[in-house]
C-alpha cells in the first residue's frame, strides 16, 4: 500500500503509547481513522493530537470499547461505518493489549482470563467484527501487533509471563495463518504480524490500573505479595516501607516508559514502513532483531539462565552489553 492519503483505517488501543501514534502518523498522511479505547479521555487527546497535524478533510473519530467484549466491537464496526459514511475500510490496526496474569500458578484465573481475553480475543473479535467492511474493499490489510514474546515465552528466567505470551504466540499464529487464507479467498486482502520489543509506552502502569493494582495505590495485601514474589527472585524488600514499594513500582512503570531503547514515535514509524512495503513480518527494535535472531539459532536454550546472560550481552533491551 503505497500510499494511506484518503485510506480508511481502524486501531485499537489509540488512547495511549503506539496506538495512538499510529493514529497520528496515519492522520499526517491525510488517513480517515477511528480508533478504540476504554479511556475517553486518552482519546480525546489522541484525536486533538492527530487532528491538528492531519491535512483539512482528514476524518479522526473515536469509540469506547473494551476489545475483549464482542458485541462492543461490532458497536464500534457500526460506528465506523455511520461516522466515516463508508461500507468499506483498508487498514485494521489490532493494537490494544495489557500485561498481567504472569504466573499460571500463582495469578487468578480471573487476571489470567483477562489478559488473555483482550490480548488476544480482542484480536480476533475485532477482525471478526470488521472483515466485512475488508472484505468491501478494493484493498486492505490486517496488522496484529504480536510481541517478542510471540516467539520467545519470557521475559527472562525469573519472571512467569504466560498469559501474555500465550495470547501474542496466538496471534503470531492467527496473522500467519491469515496470509494463505486471504490468499486462495480474499486475494485483495494481506496480513502483517507485528513484533515489537522494549517499546517506550505506559503498558505497564495502564496494566496494573486494568488489574486493580495502581502502583500508587497497592493495598496491605497486594505489597505483601510483592513482597513475597520478589525474594522468590533473590530480591530482599524487608527494608522498604509500603509506601516505598509504592513510589518504587510506579516508577518502575515510568521507566519502561520513558527510558525504552524506542519511542512509542519510532516503533509507529517501523509498523508504517512496514506496511508501506507490503511486509508480512515486521521486528520492531533492534533488540527484537536480536532475540528473533538468538531463539531461531539456539531454540533449545532460549529458557536458560545463560540465554539471558547472552541477550545481556548482545545490548538487547537498553543493557550495555556488560
Amino acid at each position: 500500500m503505497e500510499s494511506f492519503t484518503g485510506k480508511i483505517a481502524v486501531v485499537t488501543g489509540g488512547g495511549t503509547g503506539m496506538g495512538r501514534e499510529l493514529v497520528r502518523q496515519l492522520a499526517a498522511e491525510g488517513c480517515h481513522v477511528a480508533t478504540c479505547d476504554v479511556s475517553a479521555d486518552n482519546m480525546a487527546d489522541t484525536i486533538a493530537l492527530a487532528s491538528a497535524g492531519a491535512p483539512e478533510g482528514t476524518r479522526v473519530t473515536s469509540f469506547v470499547a473494551d476489545v475483549s467484549d464482542r458485541a462492543r466491537l461490532e458497536a464500534f464496526a457500526g460506528a465506523v461505518a455511520r461516522d466515516h459514511a463508508t461500507d468499506h475500510i483498508n487498514l485494521l490496526f489490532n493494537n490494544a493489549g495489557i500485561g498481567g496474569g504472569g504466573s499460571f500458578v500463582l495469578d487468578s484465573a480471573d487476571e489470567w482470563d483477562k489478559t488473555f481475553s483482550i490480548c488476544w480475543g480482542g484480536v480476533y473479535g475485532s477482525t471478526r467484527a470488521f472483515l466485512p467492511m475488508l472484505l468491501a474493499s478494493d484493498e486492505g490489510r490486517v496488522i496484529n501487533t504480536s510481541s517478542v514474546n510471540g516467539f520467545w515465552a519470557s521475559l527472562g528466567p525469573t519472571i512467569p509471563h504466560t498469559a501474555y505470551s500465550s495470547a501474542k504466540f496466538a496471534v503470531k499464529g492467527f496473522t500467519e495463518s491469515l496470509i494463505s487464507d486471504f490468499a486462495l479467498n480474499a486475494p485483495h486482502l494481506k496480513a502483517s504480524v507485528v513484533m515489537p520489543g522494549h517499546i517506550g509506552t505506559s503498558i505497564v502502569i495502564n496494566s496494573g490500573i486494568a488489574h486493580g493494582r495502581n502502583p500508587k495505590e497497592l493495598s496491605a495485601e497486594q505489597l505483601l505479595e510483592i513482597r513475597e514474589r520478589t525474594a522468590k527472585m533473590g530480591l530482599d524488600l524487608s527494608a522498604a516501607s509500603d509506601e516505598d514499594l509504592r513510589t518504587g513500582m510506579q516508577a518502575q512503570g515510568e521507566s519502561f516508559r520513558d527510558d525504552a531503547p524506542m519511542s512509542a514515535a519510532e516503533a509507529a514509524t517501523v509498523i508504517l514502513t512496514g506496511v508501506h512495503n507490503g511486509e508480512w513480518r515486521i521486528l520492531v527494535g533492534e533488540d527484537a532483531v536480536v532475540l528473533d535472531e538468538m531463539v531461531r539459532s539456539t531454540p533449545t536454550d532460549a529458557y536458560t539462565p545463560q540465554f539471558m546472560a547472552d541477550v545481556r550481552a548482545r545490548g538487547a533491551f537498553g543493557f550495555t552489553g556488560q
